[in-house]
């Protein structure tokens, strides 16, 4: 009787042996399963929403994200920047964002933006999609105009926009730039590409 205690042992530690080893496998044959689940990267760049933290995005810095393929700016907006929208209303093509596929409709306003000094505009020139060049500089400093100021320009066939991605009448460009669908998850958080959370 003693033999048949032994051997029931080891079948025992060889049962529960193998039944890790079962379990280890499986376990790494679902990762790719639950892994194939998430938005794949061509999954984002087709149009998943990205998260942006913009925490250490200071007063007068932007920064630049990929959402569907397309460079995205968020730019926090000093006060004197925003104080030259109101200036430059008569020569912008479209001051009052009338063109209603350019914006959603919580950004058709005087600083097309939900937060005043925080505006998310697409970076593509409206004419040929060529990416305007930031230049925030006011006057010549930065090959401008002495009456410039600031915003942005194409270099490719010299259309200007302003702080709100608002064109200059005359210019290539037919449109402002394109505000994409956003919202604020927190103070420090963005969603770009959705704006059902909290716009």
């Amino acid at each position: 009787m003693s033999n048949q205690g032994k051997v029931d042992c080891g079948r025992r530690r060889l049962v529960v042996a193998t039944a890790a080893v079962g379990g280890v496998g499986a376990v790494a044959a679902l990762v790719p399963f639950v892994s194939s689940l998430l938005p794949s990267e061509r999954a984002k760049a087709a149009g998943a929403p990205v998260e942006v933290d913009i925490s250490k995005l200071e007063s007068g810095q932007m920064i630049t994200v990929e959402w569907r393929g397309k460079p995205v700016w968020i730019i926090n907006r000093t006060q004197e920047m925003l104080d030259t929208l109101p200036k430059l209303a008569d020569q912008m093509a479209d001051p009052n964002s009338e063109v209603k596929s350019q914006q959603p409709d919580y950004a058709a306003n005087p600083t097309r933006s939900i937060k005043e000094n925080l505006l998310v505009v697409v970076g593509i020139c409206t004419h040929l999609g060529c990416s305007p060049t930031s230049k925030f500089k006011a006057g010549a400093e930065e090959g401008m105009t002495a009456d410039w100021l600031g915003g942005f320009l194409c270099p490719c066939h010299g259309s200007t926009f302003d702080f709100a991605g608002r064109v200059f009448k005359a210019k290539p460009a037919p449109t402002n730039l394109e505000v994409p669908p956003h919202a604020y998850l927190s103070d420090t958080r963005i969603l770009v590409g959705e704006d059902k959370k909290g716009a």
